[in-house]
């Protein structure tokens, strides 16, 4: 298995193996190197004292300077070195001779005076390192003086220093014991650590984390909300693109203090609430939200707050759209329009003593309305399309246009998952789509053609006018979603929404149109859903 797919909780006990591992060597081996260090210094000085003591005995002094005919300097050397525990003890006179040495058969023989001894022939007293016989060691070397403070021989000491192998031997049993009890404890400390870790990440592998996170951000930043968090020094921890776009946030705000970037967000306030405050609406800016502000609590203490806002010009559109409301608003505008001529031409014909003529007038007006109300009735089996007609029919007529009903429409009922709320958004739409389309059209009567047929497999909606029409390369994306040919100011929402729940009914949109000319439009509903395969 690669080291990458290793569970975090082994990655962190393995590396901290090694560091712990790592960090004995190094410490051992620079502890061994001052082991070595101390043994040597301690040789030497040992050494030096064993050398000094030596040239000073008042005896050798004697037979150094007399030249020692009989030997008895290798007696006094050889007590001086078993007391003292030296390796070996070489006494020589100034010409050289040795009067005492460790092997005897050298003794009388002449000691090779080089480069190293030279000083201690000249009154010096040192110590040298050097490779004897013996192995790696120190060498002492302390001038003998007689009473006249003349120098008559010199006194050498020599004591070897324990090999690595020795020294690490005579620490084993403590080293295994450190390395033993370090490493049980590291590995355990590691692991404890590790599971920690775990626990703190909600049992994910790094891996695991880095993807929730990503898709976590993509989701946050998709929202159409605006999310914005702040902690409990009013910093702001999370802002996403829809926030920004509402409120007009155009530098890096993650970081920066809530006051320096958004001052009026009522944000902080929650910091001292330490409760929620739902669907309260107040301008930031100038754009009218409507928010819900809840603080953000970790052990009952207030870390933070949040805030989820709509800007409220886009969420009543979007009602008005969603229910219907805009399409009714319209038709009772135009109906009052209507009726508000009407009147003024029934008290015009009543000023002129023309009462005839006006009760006429309004017979006229009367059965005028009960013929179309009834003419629609008998077609449209729901009173909210009845109004919804009637209404778009009053609009035509303030708008000079012709809206005529197909007298072959007929409805009787919804089709499968389908409201009166979604009729009244297509066919309104539409409608109001070709009164657009109507709107620039001078050189011939304007008119549009509505049908509404259904069997017991559909519902057809046709709606045909003879307006501007609809040019190919903008056909293709009149139902997108914030498209619109018409005015700045309109967000090209309606036929996204007619769209939207043709889609969703499984029904489909022809549309068909040419400029100058007109554009007809087709949308078919199934009365029973297809579960789609």
């Amino acid at each position: 298995m690669r080291l990458d797919n290793w569970p975090i909780r082994w990655k962190i006990t393995l590396l901290a193996f090694g560091i712990v591992l790592f960090s004995l060597l190094m410490g051992t081996m620079i502890l061994i190197g001052k082991i070595v260090t101390v043994k040597v210094e301690d040789v030497s000085d040992r050494s030096l004292l064993i050398a000094k003591v030596t040239a000073q005995i008042p005896e050798i002094k004697r037979l150094v300077e007399s030249g020692d005919p009989n030997r008895v300097v290798q007696k006094l050397v050889e007590q001086v070195r078993a007391i003292y525990g030296a390796d070996y003890i070489v006494v020589v006179n100034m010409d050289g001779v040795r009067l005492s040495h460790p092997l005897e058969n050298r003794i009388g023989t002449r000691f090779p005076i080089n480069q190293a001894a030279k000083p201690a022939f000249a009154e010096h007293v040192y110590v040298d390192q050097v490779q004897g016989d013996l192995g790696d060691g120190v060498r002492a070397y302390a001038p003998i003086m007689n009473d006249e403070h003349q120098q008559v021989g010199v006194v050498m000491v020599g004591n070897t220093v324990p090999p690595l192998s020795a020294i690490l031997h005579d620490l084993s049993g403590e080293m295994v014991l450190i390395l033993s009890l370090t490493l049980c404890f590291g590995i355990f400390g590691a692991y404890l650590l590790a599971s920690h870790i775990k626990q703190q990440t909600f049992q994910l592998e790094p891996q695991e984390l880095a993807r929730t996170i990503d898709e976590r951000t993509a989701a946050f930043h998709a929202i159409h909300e605006g999310i914005i968090a702040i902690d409990d020094k009013e910093r702001i921890t999370v802002i996403n693109e829809a926030a920004k776009r509402m409120l007009k946030v155009h530098v890096e705000a993650v970081g920066e203090n809530i006051w320096d970037v958004i001052p009026d967000t009522r944000l902080p306030e929650i910091l001292e609430l330490g409760y929620p405050l739902y669907n309260r609406q107040f301008y930031i800016g100038d754009t009218l939200i409507v928010s819900n502000r809840v603080p953000i609590q970790v052990k009952g203490k207030t870390k933070g707050a949040l805030a989820i806002f709509q800007d409220k010009t886009e969420v009543t559109r979007m009602a008005e759209e969603l229910t219907g409301v805009k399409s009714f608003v319209d038709a009772l505008r135009a109906k009052n329009h209507e009726h508000s001529n009407k009147l003024h031409t029934i008290a015009g014909l009543i000023q002129l003593g023309k009462d005839q003529e006006a009760l006429r007038y309004i017979f006229q007006l009367d059965e005028e309305q009960e013929n179309v109300a009834h003419y629609i009735g008998d077609r449209i089996q729901d009173v909210n399309l009845m109004g919804l007609l009637i209404g778009k029919i009053s609009r035509a007529k303030e708008l000079d246009i012709t809206l005529y009903i197909d007298p072959y429409s007929e409805f009787r009922r919804f089709p499968q998952d389908v409201t009166y709320h979604d009729l009244v958004i297509i066919i309104g739409n539409l409608i109001e789509n070709a009164f657009d389309g109507l709107a620039e059209v001078v050189d011939r009567g304007k008119k549009i053609d509505v049908s509404i047929v259904q069997d017991d497999s559909y519902v057809i909606i046709e709606i045909d006018d003879n307006g501007i029409g609809i040019p190919e390369e903008m056909r293709q994306h009149i139902f997108e979603k914030g498209f619109s040919t018409k005015q700045k100011g309109e967000r090209g929402i309606g036929l996204y929404l007619v769209s939207s729940i043709v889609e969703r009914s499984g029904g489909e949109i022809e549309v068909d149109s040419s400029v100058g000319f007109g554009t007809w439009v087709r949308v078919t509903l199934p009365m029973e859903r297809k579960e789609e395969e």
